[in-house]
């Protein structure tokens, strides 16, 4: 009876955070310039002067930059609606196995479109870099998955699964700090500080994920329950996209 009344509260509350995605997903739209970043690919070309072969950049199209916001944002909302209506009951069936499927699967959509918006917002427009920052993303959060399906068969916790997805996940972190460093280092301009209070916060919050996965198998005080620990999660990815969307509104889609 007790864990009745839990999943009724947790459907509920799913559905607060369905409409608070889906909210601002809709004035971002509305209120946002129109602000857009170039995708572009490399590729060798022979320079007939020098004798040699260099490498040249081609611009392939524009992206207009609210919609990788609103991307991250309506993910969430579908999820959420999705778990507190058709996929409930199979949501409840997975919460008392202490696991979320679709919780990962969101956020190797979601995240990854997040890490996506800040590489470009330090100048990674390359197309193929693009696709590995936000598979190494995806990666990370499906060994998330890999985590939870692994150890419903485990008298112990193996750990490996989230080792390997911490790896996947801290490389498009280094590569954006890469870029920070040669903009500073070799760049005219400097990257606006809007972009390093983004990657400060959002780094910060990406291992608060990592930390709550911890505390939940490491069962430490209310994680003993992994119901306390699926809500927690549910907070983080409100505030952490919540966050990364105003900070860009503010830097860079204000009109």
């Amino acid at each position: 009876m007790e864990l009745e009344k839990e999943f009724r509260s947790l459907r509920r509350f799913n559905l607060v955070m369905f409409f608070l995605h889906l909210i601002q997903g809709v004035a971002m739209l509305f209120i946002s310039r129109d602000f857009r970043l170039p995708i572009t690919t490399n590729y060798l070309s022979y320079d007939v002067g020098a004798k040699r072969l260099i490498t040249a950049t081609m611009p392939l199209f524009q992206v207009p930059f609210v919609w990788l916001v609103v991307i991250f944002l309506f993910l969430s909302a579908l999820a959420h609606l999705l778990i507190a209506t058709v996929y409930n009951r199979r949501y409840n069936e997975d919460l008392t196995r202490g696991m979320n499927r679709m919780r990962w699967f969101e956020y190797a959509l979601s995240a990854s479109t997040m890490m996506v918006a800040i590489a470009m917002l330090v100048g990674i427009y390359d197309l193929g870099s693009l696709i590995m920052v936000f598979s190494l993303v995806a990666l990370m959060n499906l060994m998330g998955l890999m985590m939870e399906i692994h150890n419903q068969t485990t008298q112990r916790t193996n750990w490996t699964s989230f080792y390997i997805g911490s790896f996947a996940g801290l490389i498009p972190w280094v590569v954006v700090a890469i870029f920070f460093w040669a903009a500073n280092y070799y760049g005219f301009g400097k990257i606006p500080a809007f972009v390093y209070a983004i990657y400060g916060s959002i780094f910060v919050f990406f291992n608060c994920f990592a930390i709550n996965m911890v505390l939940q198998y490491k069962k430490v005080g209310k994680w003993r329950d992994y119901l306390f620990g699926e809500k927690v999660y549910v907070i983080l990815s409100l505030v952490a996209k919540s966050a990364l969307a105003w900070q860009v509104f503010a830097g860079a889609l204000r009109p």
